[in-house]
């Protein structure tokens, strides 16, 4: 059985038609890249997966589940976790309390539970405390437990928003754009952190990213789009020489 199984994937925003028919299959730890021009319907692919919005035709399925009708918090609870193109921190908790409170999704206990400090209650809490804990070590973000993300350089801010979306131990993984925005170390050390969470957890990474450098360093199989349809899925070697990527990114001109 497939993780992801993407089948006639459109949406319809009026007369815009922004994916027009995406199809793609994805398995157990695999690491993907979605990439096309601006516009192209990357992000919107990605929003239809997670929730927040509802295909015109088409179906996705997570582990063998339809998600026709979930809404973007019953895609997480199947094991879906996600960074958004503009960093979405909670900016008034800090860096600690963002992970900790992206976990609450999965709870365990009752609101009963936390009144009466149960058993269940506190086993979970120390779970969650332990988890946040665990990743703040593992991805450098220790010394920052108690600042407010605002206050973090972007480079930083981009791996606690990964960090807080590996909180919730998903199976898959999608990255917007998460190089945007950084400088030329942060992008070295983003490659290094992605390639690390590969090989660390059991996890599938399916990326959207413009930088060439991050997805030819790590994908091994890359899917491309313009104006909402795909125009080739192959590897790294197959994509830099397919005439209608170079096309659509660099003109006619270039061919």
């Amino acid at each position: 059985m497939s993780l992801l199984e993407v089948k006639g994937l459109t949406r319809r925003f009026g007369g815009l038609i922004a994916v027009n028919d995406f199809n793609i299959e994805l398995g157990e730890h695999e690491l993907v890249a979605l990439i096309g021009p601006n516009g192209a319907g990357k992000t919107t692919v990605f929003n239809l997966i997670s929730g927040f919005y509802q295909p015109s035709e088409g179906s996705v399925t997570i582990k063998g589940k339809d998600t026709k009708g979930l809404r973007p918090h019953q895609v997480t609870s199947l094991g879906v976790a996600r960074t958004f193109q503009g960093i979405r921190l909670w900016g008034e908790m800090n860096v600690l309390d963002n992970i900790r409170v992206s976990q609450h999704s999965n709870l365990g206990y009752s609101l009963l539970d936390s009144f009466l400090r149960t058993k269940r209650y506190c086993k979970r809490e120390k779970q969650i405390e332990d988890t946040a804990w665990e990743l703040l070590e593992a991805m450098d973000l220790k010394d920052y437990a108690f600042e407010v993300p605002r206050n973090l350089p972007y480079g930083l801010q981009r791996r606690v928003e990964i960090a807080r979306a590996m909180s919730l131990k998903p199976s898959l993984l999608l990255l917007d754009e998460p190089a945007a925005g950084l400088n030329s170390s942060d992008v070295e050390g983003l490659i290094k952190l992605v390639r690390w969470i590969y090989d660390t957890y059991p996890v599938t990474i399916w990326m959207i990213e413009h930088q060439m450098k991050v997805v030819m360093s790590l994908c091994t199989r890359i899917k491309v789009v313009d104006f909402g349809t795909t125009i080739a899925d192959g590897s790294p070697h197959e994509i830099q020489a397919n005439p209608a990527v170079i096309k659509a990114y660099l003109g006619d001109d270039t061919i």
